[in-house]
């Protein structure tokens, strides 16, 4: 007589009978994974820093693209700016201040940041511009101007 096996998900399957093989093994991975989800810490340290992407808009208009982003308290020589022919990225590192006494409840993000955006068209990277302002990032990128259909006489 074989007896039943208790399993964290609280499942009885008894050893080499009762369900068939493929229903075993879908419970065998299901109970892994539960063991995973369950060893695994997926709330943020009080004391370590993490990446995060900071919230940000992006706006077209006929001539440019407008990306704001919320950066508050973030210096501008802590910020970098790259744009691509079809991509803007803006990263850099927001570090803690440093304070008296325990932390007790962090609600604002420390730790490098990215904001990363595909933009559908040719952009003219020469020309981009970008400025802070309260907290606020906005960087205009002019499109590039598509080339126009125009009627060709063929000569000769």
């Amino acid at each position: 007589m074989n007896l039943p096996i208790r399993h964290r998900s609280g499942g009885l399957r008894e050893r080499g009978r009762g369900w068939p093989q493929p229903m075993a093994e879908f419970q065998e991975l299901f109970d892994r994974m539960n063991h995973f989800l369950e060893s695994a810490s997926f709330t943020p340290s009080l004391t370590e820093p993490t990446a995060f992407a900071p919230p940000a808009d992006l706006h077209e208009t006929d001539e440019a693209y407008l990306v704001e982003c919320e950066l508050p308290g973030i210096k501008r020589e802590d910020i970098d700016v790259e744009v691509g022919e079809h991509e803007v990225s803006i990263s850099g590192e927001l570090t803690a201040c440093e304070r008296e006494g325990a932390v007790r409840r962090r609600g604002r993000p420390t730790g490098t940041f990215e904001y990363r955006a595909l933009l559908p068209v040719d952009v003219k990277s020469d020309e981009v511009t970008a400025a802070l302002s309260d907290g606020v990032l906005t960087v205009t990128i002019p499109k590039a101007q598509p080339a126009t259909p125009r009627h060709i006489e063929i000569q000769g």
